[in-house]
């Protein structure tokens, strides 16, 4: 049973869930299918293939950051920070399979730290054994991370996911068992899941046919309540890197006057290892400030200067404004200056002038007094 997608609610913007209960708030794991033969890639590595200069896994894993714990299911690799590692069985035995290895992994979890707080890592960590044996432990009492709220199922081909679009899609309303991106057809890997739902389907179809190996994704949805999500950010989220166009138009997107210092920034943030939110709008008008009123090369010097500042005073995005700001402000001092507004004979803002050669006052016209 599926329901017809409702129209935008008038309380808030299409991007703010617009229920009042549901999972809004609620924390949520996150589990992240990275396996496939690519073989419209011509067997490339697809989660390490780049669009914007950062693997295509990394920018799913970076949307979901603040997941409770993440689970991908596909061969181990580097990564951007660390995340438990599951395999179906058999290996390459199609997304039902992964999708019920990552939630037997997501169920062994007794306590998963916190997206935010957790340490950085350049490469994954953590290895989630799956199977019967595995997927009850930690679960009496439905304390395990994997278990209480719930979960993000997404490809890990998906550049343009957005830590927004998670947001919607794990919010999943009251009287639904499941949140999926519709943009025009349903993505059962742009969603949400109640977990216990998600679990029946998934025991109801091994029963019917024996075993998930091969199944197509979609049938996982036919016996869920759906509640279809045409959010802006989920539908942008939509597209998907399957082929070489795909990769070329994903990479071209980025690169759009609207989006590419967004992109950019992120990127910088995501190699360097730092998590800062800055006002790009005021450190742009210093650069301007500083490359108009000084010279063109003292604007990335004193973006550079601004930076090492605020990391010395601790590094805060208070810290960076404030060091951003006595910058400014020396910038226009500077510009000042160099306006004419230095104090003079002839007024504000005036230079004094030496007289004209040879004009009135001039030394040749004046007259000896002695």
């Amino acid at each position: 049973m599926t329901q017809a997608p409702g129209p935008p609610s008038a309380a808030g913007p299409p991007d703010r869930p617009h229920h009042a209960a549901g999972d809004a708030g609620r924390p949520y794991t996150a589990l992240v299918l990275a396996g496939g033969g690519a073989r419209r890639l011509d067997g490339a590595d697809k989660p390490a293939v780049t669009v914007g200069g950062r693997p295509l896994l990394d920018r799913v894993l970076a949307a979901c950051g603040d997941a409770a714990a993440t689970v991908v299911v596909g061969p181990r690799r580097p990564t951007c920070r660390p995340v438990l590692w599951a395999r179906e069985e058999p290996p390459g035995g199609g997304p039902l399979a992964a999708l019920q290895a990552g939630l037997d992994a997501l169920a062994a979890v007794p306590d998963a730290p916190a997206g935010p707080g957790a340490p950085r890592a350049g490469t994954g960590t953590g290895s989630a054994r799956t199977g019967p044996e595995h997927a009850a432990a930690g679960r009496p009492g439905g304390g395990t991370a994997g278990e209480e709220g719930p979960v993000l199922v997404v490809s890990a081909d998906l550049p343009f996911l957005s830590p927004r679009a998670v947001r919607t899609l794990v919010s999943v309303p009251d009287g639904a068992e499941a949140a999926v991106g519709y943009d025009g057809r349903d993505q059962p890997l742009l969603a949400g899941y109640r977990v216990d739902p998600l679990r029946r389907e998934l025991a109801l179809l091994r029963t019917e046919y024996g075993s998930l190996t091969g199944l197509p994704l979609r049938m996982v949805l036919q016996g869920l309540m759906l509640h279809r999500v045409t959010a802006p950010s989920v539908t942008a989220a939509a597209l998907d890197c399957d082929t070489w166009d795909d990769i070329a138009t994903a990479r071209a997107r980025i690169r759009e006057h609207e989006t590419v210092l967004d992109e950019w920034i992120s990127a910088v943030k995501a190699e360097l290892g730092i998590e800062l939110d800055v006002d790009t709008s005021a450190l742009l008008a210093l650069a301007r400030d500083a490359a108009h009123g000084v010279a063109r090369p003292a604007a990335p010097l004193t973006t550079f200067l601004v930076g090492y500042a605020a990391a010395q005073a601790g590094s805060s995005p208070q810290d960076v404004a404030r060091a951003t700001e006595a910058a400014a402000r020396l910038a226009r001092r500077w510009a000042d200056e160099s306006d004419g507004d230095a104090p003079g004979a002839d007024g504000p803002g005036k230079t004094p002038q030496p007289p004209a050669a040879d004009g009135p006052g001039s030394p040749s016209e004046r007259t000896d007094d002695r």
